[in-house]
């Protein structure tokens, strides 16, 4: 994928290779309804405890030396029976054997393989674990709805506003969507992995991901009338988490910032600073205005899937999902009104990092 490219480009400087107890190597994979995606970063244990992360990673403590991601469609077909298929299996081994080439090659010391949504629903989810241990030698944890929702706010903490004290975090998955809201600490003391300090108050994980949608309504997925109708489902399915934690009032005093994690905040946000090919650096941490979601996201539905395919921040494997996540989003948007969306390019690898990075500093 083209921002994996532009991850590694970014700050990739470092010699493969050199690996010592003061250099370790540490790696993240995520293995998703959509993708499965690794990042390989080195670490330097004596700056990493003089320095925290901040808005972007200091070069200084640990720096990004390796990158993959390659859609494998784990979850298709898995709405009618529950049950990854021996092609989506197939392709998915396919992909952690990359990652695991990419490891072995970077000498990594520390690592952590998560699988979410698809394995968590499918009830042959074991199998595919259990294959990448006896053929890869990777140890793959199915973590919790609740797990993943807190490694993706680990990665996406270093874009949080310590001058609003509350946030709505979420992340649009291929095969569900991840709510958090949360309290800012201000002055609760930094280390290392968690620029700013938070508790959570309450989350939600809803049954819409961009895969799951796209397979419900299979070739209709990408019209104006399904958008419609899963973008209100969304808003419903949130509204009395919304009411629950009395976030409505909050927002209306501006004490509540909102970030997105996912392919689909980021290429609204690509698409709509007009880049000529997906730029991560520019991507990661930039504004939308609510009412320039909504436009963008119209304007991609009526795009058509040719000009979409060959738009240089979307691309072909990502098409109709992007008009299925933008509903998604819009539906997330109408429920949350800030007045601004803080773009995350980053979360559930990120989260994983962050935390292997607090190990290390101990």
């Amino acid at each position: 994928m083209t921002e994996d490219v532009n991850y590694l480009k970014e700050w990739n400087s470092y010699e493969v290779g050199h690996c010592d107890a003061h250099h370790p190597v540490i790696a993240a994979i995520d293995l998703g309804t959509n993708s499965c995606r690794l990042l390989v970063a080195s670490v330097n244990v004596a700056s990493l405890k003089k320095t925290f992360f901040r808005t972007r990673p200091n070069p200084q403590g640990w720096k990004i030396i390796d990158s993959f991601a390659k859609i494998v469609r784990l979850g298709e077909g898995l709405h009618k029976d529950d049950l990854l298929s021996e092609e989506a299996i197939e392709r998915a081994i396919e992909a952690l054997r990359i990652c695991k080439k990419k490891i072995d090659l970077s000498h990594v010391s520390r690592m952590r393989a998560v699988a979410t949504e698809a394995c968590r629903r499918a009830t042959n989810g074991h199998e595919l674990i259990s294959r990448a241990k006896n053929e890869l030698d990777l140890d793959i944890d199915i973590v919790t709805a609740a797990e993943e929702a807190r490694l993706a706010l680990t990665g996406c903490a270093g874009v949080l506003n310590v001058k609003i004290p509350y946030a709505v975090v979420f992340d649009i998955g291929g095969g569900s969507t991840e709510i958090i809201f949360l309290k800012i600490d201000p002055e609760g003391r930094q280390r290392p992995g968690y620029p700013i300090l938070f508790d959570v108050i309450d989350s939600i994980s809803i049954p819409y991901g961009v895969v799951t949608v796209s397979e419900l309504y299979a070739q209709f997925a990408a019209s104006p009338e399904i958008h419609n109708d899963v973008r209100g489902m969304v808003h419903e399915a949130i509204a009395k988490f919304i009411e629950k934690n009395n976030i409505l009032p909050l927002i209306q005093v501006d004490k509540v910032q909102m970030v997105g994690s996912s392919g689909t905040v980021t290429t609204l946000a690509a698409v709509k600073m007009g880049l000529p090919r997906y730029e991560r650096k520019r991507v990661d941490g930039t504004f939308l205005q609510l009412s320039e979601v909504h436009e963008i996201s119209q304007s991609l539905l009526n795009m058509g899937p040719d000009l979409r395919m060959h738009h240089p921040c979307i691309g072909g494997g990502r098409a109709d999902l992007v008009v299925v996540g933008s509903a998604i989003l819009e539906g997330i948007c109408d429920a949350i009104p800030t007045k601004y969306l803080r773009v995350a390019d980053r979360g559930v690898r990120e989260g994983i990092l962050s935390e292997l990075l607090m190990a290390i500093s101990r």
